[in-house]
């Protein structure tokens, strides 16, 4: 059984949609002991700017508060600083100004890479201008020099916040290092802790799938649907990945479970779930589902849907059911093998007078095999008990050699009865 043809086609582009969203094993092994590797270092002396560099900063802060930032710009790159700790300040200063306004990321860059290289501001802003740095590189696509300024930032600060390590999972993303990201997108997990966040696990899953290896992918859509239970892309996700695998049976169950909830909500998804109770030997849940949504117009009321429906009515043998959208079938294609299973059903459900129509319909198309369609014809009027026509509807069949054999019982059948009851034929 294949179901994969009409059911991954965009699961490739969800997946990269939910990688491209974020934020994205590297040299971080000794982030891990940075925090105590902190406590251990000597806290670095707060510092001042000097009181003439002092005053100009003041002014471009005051530019600043009023929204004239490009004010403030022309104040601070025109301050002559001479020692290093106010040539950093300044620099850093700058930075923000330029990240401020936006479409300035390139200069922002050059001035924080000013402001700490020489490691010389205060503790809290030098972290910040760290991180500010890698933050704009991830901006500039530069992401090698983004984790490595993630990584400088962790061992100064001995801090590790879950967005940072999703930010630095989504850089190995855009390296396509995909295999580094898992590391990452884990200690992000345990940094979020009881505030559980998606994004990680949503690049370990971008991570797993590209790389083929969907049993590990699997493992991170079932521990992520019991997490954040109320997602509809998760579950959708999961049931699609149970049928990549083919494991039909949680394809189904997670499938159906995930209707219930109300999360399918697009004509494919729908279209899945029905293939899947038909397959599942449930034709009659599958019929139920199509014609309700087909009803809603949710599911289009085009010849394939109809048919597909037909044939799950048919499957679950409500007779009566298929022959109906059989019959609306053969009026949307006006094709003779439409026709001759509306008939063929319709005698079946022993609706002689409607199948009669439909078989002649089918005839009159150029529906092969006509022999079998014409006793089919007589069989209704036989048992309508118009013998005539019944004995005329199987002459024709006896034209057709295939036919012919059974035909011939019935010919005779037929007479035998049209005389008993002193019918003229």
């Amino acid at each position: 059984m294949s179901l994969n043809k009409f059911t991954f086609k965009k699961l490739s582009t969800s997946l990269v949609v939910i990688a491209s969203i974020l934020v994205a094993q590297a040299p971080f092994a000794d982030v891990a002991n940075a925090a105590g590797a902190k406590e251990e270092k000597k806290k670095r002396p707060t510092q001042l700017v000097g009181p003439s560099v002092g005053k100009k900063v003041q002014k471009a802060f005051e530019a600043y508060t009023a929204d004239d930032i490009d004010g403030a710009l022309v104040i601070l790159k025109d301050i002559s600083a001479k020692k290093d700790y106010d040539k950093a300040y300044v620099a850093r200063f700058i930075a923000v100004m330029y990240a401020t306004k936006g479409d300035h990321e390139k200069d922002a860059i050059v001035y924080l890479k000013q402001a700490v290289a020489p490691d010389i501001l205060n503790e809290g802003d030098h972290g910040e201008a760290i991180k500010l740095l890698g933050d704009l590189q991830m901006q500039t696509k530069d992401y090698k020099g983004a984790l490595a300024s993630y990584k400088n930032w962790m061992e100064f600060t001995g801090k590790s916040d879950g967005s940072t390590w999703v930010k630095i999972a989504q850089a190995y993303y855009e390296l396509k290092q995909l295999d580094k990201m898992i590391v990452p997108a884990d200690k992000a997990i345990a940094a979020f802790g009881d505030k559980p966040n998606q994004n990680p696990y949503a690049q370990k899953l971008t991570s797993f799938y590209e790389r083929k290896m969907y049993k590990e992918a699997i493992d991170v859509l079932e521990t992520v649907v019991l997490i954040f239970p109320e997602n509809k892309t998760w579950w959708n996700q999961l049931g699609m990945f149970y049928l990549l695998v083919e494991d039909y049976p949680k394809a189904v169950q997670t499938l159906d479970l995930a209707y219930k909830q109300g999360f399918l909500e697009k004509e494919g998804q729908i279209k899945t779930l029905a293939n899947l109770y038909s397959s599942s030997e449930a034709p009659y849940k599958a019929a139920t589902l199509l014609e309700k949504h087909i009803a809603s117009g949710l599911v289009k009321r085009d010849d394939k849907n109809i048919s597909t429906l037909a044939n799950a009515y048919h499957a679950a043998q409500h007779v009566a059911t298929a022959a109906k959208y059989y019959g609306e079938l053969a009026k949307m294609t006006n094709e003779a093998k439409h026709y001759r299973k509306q008939g063929m059903l319709l005698k079946q459900d022993e609706q002689f007078s409607k199948a009669i129509p439909a078989l002649n319909k089918a005839l009159e198309l150029g529906i092969k095999n006509k022999g079998r369609i014409y006793m089919s014809i007589a069989e209704s009027y036989f048992y309508l008990e118009k013998y005539k026509k019944a004995y005329a509807a199987i002459n024709k069949a006896m034209e057709d050699p295939k036919s012919r054999k059974a035909a011939k019982g019935w010919k005779g059948f037929i007479a035998d009865t049209a005389r008993r009851k002193k019918v003229s034929i």
